[in-house]
């Protein structure tokens, strides 16, 4: 673990707004030695938005390396003077994301923010424009594809083609049936929930827009048996195929895994206490909500970069699509524990590329009626 380092971020676009990216890089504070790279392209955007998607970026990364100081360089003046709180966040688009910079900024003992001249800031610019590169290529071959993909600007102000989320949780397990603890234990469908991804399946494939000029959405699944037994059956009903993300896995309760939330408290009570109180918290052995928010927004990026401006289908657990619909929101960490997610249940959010989202439909099992 480092205590000390420096995060230099950086985000472009070429056309403001246009396509763009961001890179970022962490750095060790007494070294210079690179601890981590980041970098994604996120659609079509403005430099404002790319620059303080660089940013948040950087800071998760220092996160989950388990960083208290941080000081963070960039050539972006408004930016650097809107996180010091010396300018004022105006522009709609950027609040959302000074607030989850700001949330991120809040985890550490200290956040020190420096303007820094643009040679200076060279390595988090050639990621942001390696990764402007490869969305470019990435984007060119999809020119011919026709579906309704750019949403109503409507009252939101969101601007841009968005990427799409379909989500759907997995369908039961044993371990749901007694209510355990269920996360990186690897069980399969009961044949209950075999019947329920088959409804939701069934009910995908009659969506439009999922298969476009023949070709199906994609579908990107966790890496769990029950996940992947879900990911199929939808994958059967509209002719594609699975893709495995372990960023999209479920929370890892450690010593919990396995156990009711009885036996949990009757073990821990205090620990367990904290742990519902404390989204930073993680459970002995494992990891904590904010350890999945992150990574959880890491694999968002990462589909949003490969992906951008389609609709794709991600068959997931509780937690992480809890952390996609509150990113969705721009919630904070109390949506966790006020949100009910149905097993096999489909819920759905738009990521603009400007910044903004749109969540469309959460916890819908009608299909299991």
């Amino acid at each position: 673990m480092t205590d000390h380092v420096l995060v230099e971020a950086d985000g472009g676009s070429r056309g403001n707004p246009g396509p763009a990216g961001y890179g970022a890089v962490v750095k060790d504070a007494a070294t210079g030695e690179v601890l981590a790279e980041r970098k994604a392209y996120v659609g079509i955007a403005t430099n404002n938005v790319a620059e303080y998607s660089g940013l948040i970026a950087g800071l998760a990364a220092a996160a989950e390396l388990g960083a208290s100081t941080v000081d963070v360089r960039m050539d972006s003046k408004l930016v650097v003077e809107q996180m010091s709180g010396r300018w004022k966040v105006k522009h709609p688009s950027m609040q959302p994301l000074n607030a989850e910079a700001k949330e991120l900024a809040a985890r550490f003992s200290r956040v020190r923010y420096e303007w820094i001249p643009r040679a200076e800031n060279s390595h988090a610019d050639g990621l942001a424009n390696e990764a402007m590169d490869a969305g470019k290529q990435a984007e060119t071959p999809k020119k011919t594809v026709k579906q309704d993909r750019v949403s109503p600007v409507g009252w939101s102000g969101a601007t841009g083609t968005p990427t799409k989320l379909l989500l759907v949780r997995h369908g039961q397990t044993a371990m749901s049936v007694e209510k355990r603890y269920s996360g990186r234990g690897d069980v399969p469908l009961t044949e209950h929930g075999k019947q329920q991804v088959a409804a939701a399946a069934k009910r995908l494939g009659a969506m439009e827009g999922l298969v476009v000029d023949g070709e199906a959405a994609p579908i990107i699944a966790s890496p769990l048996i029950r996940t992947q037994q879900t990911a199929q059956a939808i994958a059967d009903a509209l002719g594609g195929r699975v893709e495995t993300h372990p960023g999209l896995i479920e929370t890892d309760f450690g010593d919990w895994e396995g156990l009711t939330f009885k036996e949990a408290m009757d073990r821990d009570p205090e620990f367990q206490t904290s742990w519902l109180s404390d989204t930073s918290i993680a459970a002995p052995g494992g990891e904590s909500f904010d350890g999945v928010h992150r990574r959880v927004r890491k694999a968002r990026d990462e589909l949003i970069a490969k992906y951008g401006g389609r609709t794709l289908v991600l068959v997931s657990h509780v937690t992480p699509i809890k952390a996609l619909l509150r990113m969705g929101l721009d919630a904070g960490p109390s949506l966790l524990f006020r949100l009910h997610l149905d097993l096999a249940s489909l819920s759905i959010v738009e990521f603009y590329p400007d910044g903004n989202a749109s969540v469309r439909l959460v916890n819908d099992i009608s299909h299991l009626s």
